[in-house]
């Protein structure tokens, strides 16, 4: 007999769109139900300002959601990210006292003992993201399980965030009368939906690059090397090109998406495109090149900080599985071609995948994230006794 669909839904807030996925989980299956997708308001500069404005976002897009889907739904898992987003190495021991065999509930222990950290004011650890095992000296050891030992030791990715600005995002939920599940990491909600083991196993970083923050992490087999946030982000591209060929934002934004491109010499560069004037002007007209140069000077620098971030973890020309582009920034013509020509490794955007009777129009780098996001609800169904810390431990072993 049929298991009874459980529905599964994520929350992506975003700096620009909020956004929230619904998937029905049959048979170990997962299956679109509907999506809701409104303006973001109550956001400034990528840090929550008016709690009641986000809010007013988040009912919007679940009713939306629910109203396509024809359920309602009681939790979510919520995506976090942002300039406070950081990440750190930790170790956790655990001492036997005699050589034994290691359990799964030992490595749990060692893991969990790497929270242990003196924090600063403000910040909170989001996840723990296990990278392998040290036994009696001896490094290196993914899945140390029946191996013996009397001295257990683990190393760690620490992945912290402002404990501020994370309560006001979940209180912000709550007030939208939704349960928050679990909150992660946008970057790794985004591995999840698009990422998988053979591509982990081979290397990869995900790059998701918002309005406001750009964030970034790397994976080397089922360990995560690192997680972080950048300071540049797509709403330079757009402040860029105000500055560049004077003219207002919302102008700048629209000429970007209509005819920008992150690298010379894939469009059509000296072709004329008209440049808006203030009121009582007449319009002006500007070489699509001159547009380009614009954007491909902070694509160049962006993807420079992605490949100095490699270089500090030792993963620059190691990424045999390249970089996958995330976000809304991402679907700016060109960024791909940019990524590989900087970080000299392949670079595709990030395509939900694993999701029966997924719509056309959802199959893009803007819409991974909530996809992730809503396929970690639904493991979450499926794993009702795994713990609050889980994502980490699970982040490792990721099967």
């Amino acid at each position: 007999m049929p298991d009874k669909p459980r529905i599964a839904a994520g929350l992506d807030l975003g700096s620009s769109s909020t956004r929230c996925l619904i998937l029905l989980l049959e048979d170990g299956r997962l299956r679109y139900a509907g999506h809701g997708e409104v303006p973001s308001a109550g956001w400034s500069k990528g840090k929550l300002a008016d709690q009641q404005a986000v809010t007013a976002c988040v009912r919007d897009a679940v009713r939306a959601a629910e109203a396509r889907a024809r359920v309602s739904v009681d939790a979510l898992v919520v995506g976090i990210g942002g300039a406070s987003v950081d990440g750190c190495n930790s170790r956790g021991i655990y001492e036997f006292g005699r050589p034994r065999p290691v359990t799964l509930d030992d490595m749990a222990y060692a893991v969990e003992r790497s929270e242990q950290v003196r924090l600063e004011e403000d910040r909170m650890i989001l996840h723990l993201f296990p990278q392998d095992f040290t036994l009696d000296g001896r490094s290196g050891k993914r899945y140390p399980r029946g191996s013996i030992c009397s001295r257990l030791e683990a190393n760690v990715h620490i992945v912290i965030c402002s404990e501020q600005e994370h309560h006001a995002v979940l209180n912000a939920v709550h007030q939208a009368s939704y349960a928050v599940e679990e909150s992660m990491f946008e970057p790794v909600a985004t591995a999840y939906a698009a990422v998988n083991r053979d591509d982990r196993n081979r290397g990869v970083a995900v790059v998701d690059i918002g309005k406001h923050s750009t964030d970034l992490v790397v994976y080397d087999g089922e360990a995560v090397l690192l997680a972080r946030s950048l300071a540049i982000s797509a709403d330079h591209f757009t402040r860029d090109v105000a500055v560049g060929l004077t003219v207002q934002y919302n102008d700048a934004e629209r000429l970007k998406i209509e005819y920008g491109c992150a690298m010379l010499g894939l469009t059509s560069d000296n072709s004329y495109i008209e440049v808006p004037s203030n009121e009582g002007r007449l319009p002006r007209e500007a070489t699509r090149k001159q547009l380009n140069e614009i954007l491909e000077a902070r694509a160049e620098e962006l993807f420079i900080h992605v490949g100095s971030e490699l270089v500090t973890i030792g993963m620059d020309q190691k990424l045999l599985e390249g970089v996958l582009l995330a976000g809304g920034g991402a679907m700016l013509n060109g960024m791909c071609d940019m990524a590989e020509r900087v970080l000299n490794c392949p670079a595709r955007n990030a395509i939900p995948d694993g999701i029966q009777d997924f719509p056309d129009e959802l199959c893009s780098p803007a819409w991974s994230t909530a996809s992730g996001l809503a396929r970690y609800s639904a493991r979450l169904k499926t794993n009702r006794e795994t713990k609050r810390r889980a994502p980490g431990l699970m982040g490792m072993l990721f099967r």
